[in-house]
């Protein structure tokens, strides 16, 4: 089965793609990423996406569909750009605009129909919701992946807008989000007039602030057992309210890459145990030599096509898996009733 993998991420640095190919042989699942590609979002859209939680609903609705319209339109364009055939289907995961487990509330935009109306592909989309239905965080949902394609690795670490994290405990699959991370970079580097810090060469500049440091560690979050997830809310209200905006830019920077890495460090403390890390955080050479400081664990970098597609292609996998109506989303992972085979096919 060929799928497009499709995913947007908290990051908002692009919808990334990946026609993945997958074959169930003999009960082994043996995959490929054919072709991948990030489209980057226009100012304006980015600008839509990172506003959309304070739209009305009606203008919400409206943002859902136009969404879609704009996945298909990256979708058109990438099957153009290398010249696809044969594809059977598409996998959205949408763009998250609220996500409250505890409410029972996930939203990801991003109209399956409109999109699949345009391509006359059929979409695999809403991946979440029918966990948090069943009382589960309806997050994270890459866990099935890394169980299914990286069970060689002891422990799979993605570095995006949050840093999560999965592995094996007691013969079941445990995941969870540990902290934020390049939301908050991305953020403190915008006010150096860059886009995000590359290399992590600002955070490099700046100085610890203990205080800071010893506040962002005592967050109640980090106490809870899992399965636990974080949204953008929990970050403005329980993150960014704790930083005195006084404080010197590069200082907060410093102390956020220390702070990161030490929540990271509590996680792989493991001695020969092997760490596999993908997500565009993999690229931030200071916060890996950071990570590298406080964790146990080996520290593995792969292919950048994994580094950068990894999502997509699991997005893809959970589309895989939907069709066939096997489990995509483990209770283990997210505290939900019950397993579940979710996705709404349009």
């Amino acid at each position: 089965m060929r799928i497009i993998g499709c995913m947007s991420g908290t990051s908002l640095d692009g919808l990334d793609l990946a026609l993945c190919d997958f074959n169930d042989n003999n009960n082994t699942l043996e995959y490929s990423i054919l072709h991948a590609k990030t489209y980057k979002y226009s100012s304006l859209w980015e600008s839509k996406l990172r506003n959309a939680p304070r739209f009305s609903g009606f203008d919400l609705i409206e943002l859902d569909k136009d969404f879609g319209l704009l996945i298909a339109n990256y979708i058109q364009q990438f099957i153009t750009d290398y010249n696809l055939q044969n594809i059977d289907y598409i996998a959205s995961h949408g763009h998250t605009v609220f996500h409250q487990p505890e409410k029972n509330i996930t939203l990801q935009i991003g109209n399956g129909i409109a999109i699949s109306s345009q391509l006359n592909i059929p979409v695999v989309n809403d991946f979440r919701s029918l966990d948090v239905s069943l009382n589960g965080q309806g997050a994270p949902l890459v866990p099935i992946g890394d169980k299914m394609l990286f069970s060689n690795y002891n422990y799979c670490l993605n570095l995006g807008g949050f840093s999560n994290v999965s592995f094996e405990k007691n013969k079941k699959r445990i995941a969870f989000d540990i902290a934020p991370v390049n939301l908050v970079l991305n953020l403190y580097a915008k006010k150096k007039g860059f886009d995000y810090d590359a290399e992590g060469k600002l955070g490099r500049k700046g100085t610890v602030i203990p205080k800071l440091l010893k506040r962002l560690n005592e967050i109640e979050y980090y106490k809870k057992a899992p399965p636990k997830s974080l949204g953008k809310e929990w970050l403005d209200e329980e993150f960014l309210t704790l930083i005195d905006s006084n404080s010197n830019d590069n200082d907060v920077l410093r102390t956020v890459y220390e702070h990161i890495a030490m929540q990271i460090g509590t996680i792989l403390d493991k001695r020969d145990t092997k760490t596999l890390i993908t997500g565009g955080g993999t690229f931030n050479i200071f916060l890996i030599e950071l990570i590298k400081k406080y964790s146990k664990s080996k520290i593995i970098i792969p292919t950048k096509k994994l580094i950068d597609y990894k999502e997509a292609l699991i997005f893809a996998l959970l589309a895989f898996l939907r069709v066939n109506k096997k489990i995509n989303v483990l209770k283990s992972v997210t505290g939900a009733d019950r397993d579940s085979c979710s996705g709404t096919i349009n």
